[in-house]
């Protein structure tokens, strides 16, 4: 029976992630839940699924959580605060921690697991993209387990040897082929990508997740972050990572080895599938998602992406290969830019241009420490602040 700590319970993972156990009730119980304001939405799945724990963001959403568990006679201890999220995470009471919070904030309980020698199933890049050594490092040295739950990483994963050392060479590895659907604006005319709005940024076309990540599929930012994450999993150097446009979301990723074979996972758009994957590890389970018909899907396209139309894309690129804490930097400006867009203070095309101008306009360094990586952050954060307030409608 393993026990599980979702961080980030009412997004679309932990949703998914809840599914999933749900069907398995002789695997899995749910030690803890964690989600910063729905308290609504935790409630109900506390009431569900009886955790010992509960984690929110402030004192007044424990306040609420707790009246309401009061209500339907709930007994999960409920608390607040980052300390707390560290704390349902590296929880001696925890086998297995699903790492779901979106954005920097899933750094620290994400890394407390990791000091923890936990199972990690990893759905927050962020904690990879902004720490990447430090937290491969606390990884190793504690004993924890790393599972990808992105469908491409966990494609990537599946693609590759089950004794895969992080080390491309030693494995025939030639390429590491990230898909990416191309979001909502893939075809449109690059031109008014200036009067996107947020509803139409946040329609993407095959999967169902949250505001923030669709932004980042629209941008191709999503995808950059991935670039950086599949260089610390798989430890690929930049120039044997490649982004393969493929809008039916079929191929999840694909490993190029050197004698000519390509192996790659297929499956339908269903983020169980990869989570099913990773709890399971080795062994399959049944996640709910309906088997892929091929005839169905019919004809399978690619292409290669535009860096005009995705220059987030080719940002993320210029970070991976500046090393150190250039990938915080760009992660930071990101969220500042995506929150002001989702807010209507600036457009669409005005994310990439904070997002340049914070990389390029702020001195970065070594990733030496935690504290200096977030030390960055706040500096970049700020820096992305004073440029959407000049550029704010």
């Amino acid at each position: 029976m393993q026990r599980i700590t979702i961080l980030g319970a009412t997004g679309s993972i932990g949703v998914s992630t809840l599914d999933v156990l749900a069907r398995h009730p002789d695997k899995y119980r749910v030690f803890a839940l964690s989600a910063h304001s729905r308290v609504e939405e935790l409630a109900a799945q506390c009431v569900a699924f009886r955790p010992e724990r509960a984690v929110v963001g402030t004192a007044d959403a424990a306040k609420r959580l707790s009246a309401l568990l009061a209500e339907q006679g709930v007994r999960t201890e409920v608390s607040y605060g980052e300390e707390a999220l560290c704390a349902i995470a590296s929880s001696s009471g925890t086998d297995t921690v699903m790492a779901a919070i979106v954005g920097a904030a899933g750094l620290a309980p994400t890394l407390a697991a990791a000091r923890a020698g936990k199972k990690i199933l990893l759905a927050n890049k962020e904690a990879l993209v902004m720490s990447g050594q430090l937290f491969m490092d606390a990884v190793h040295e504690h004993g924890a387990t790393l599972l990808p739950i992105d469908s491409e990483h966990n494609a990537i994963f599946q693609s590759l040897p089950h004794s895969y050392a992080r080390s491309p060479k030693a494995a025939g590895v030639a390429r590491i082929l990230l898909t990416a659907s191309g979001g909502p604006f893939l075809k449109r005319d690059v031109a008014t990508l200036e009067n996107v709005t947020p509803a139409e940024a946040c329609k993407h076309p095959n999967w169902d997740m949250g505001r923030k990540i669709s932004v980042d599929s629209a941008t191709m930012m999503n995808k950059g972050l991935e670039v950086i994450e599949a260089h610390w999993l798989f430890g690929a150097p930049a120039d044997l990572i490649e982004v393969v446009i493929h809008p039916q979301s079929v191929i999840h990723s694909m490993v190029s080895y050197t004698d000519g074979s390509v192996i790659a996972e297929l499956g339908n758009p269903d983020m169980r599938t990869p989570i099913a994957n990773a709890l399971a590890f080795p062994e399959r389970i049944e996640s709910g998602v309906a088997q892929l018909d091929l005839t169905v899907v019919g004809t399978l396209q690619f292409e290669k992406p535009d860096f005009q139309r995705f220059p987030c894309l080719a940002l993320a690129f210029e970070a991976l290969v500046a090393g150190g804490t250039a990938p915080a930097l760009l992660n930071a400006a990101n969220e500042v830019a995506v929150q002001a867009f989702l807010d209507e203070r600036i457009g669409f095309r005005d994310i990439d241009r904070v997002i340049a101008r914070v990389m390029h306009e702020n001195e970065h360094g070594a990733a030496s420490s935690i504290d200096a990586v977030m030390a960055q952050d706040a500096r970049a954060r700020q820096a992305a602040s004073l440029i959407v307030a000049g550029l704010a409608r």
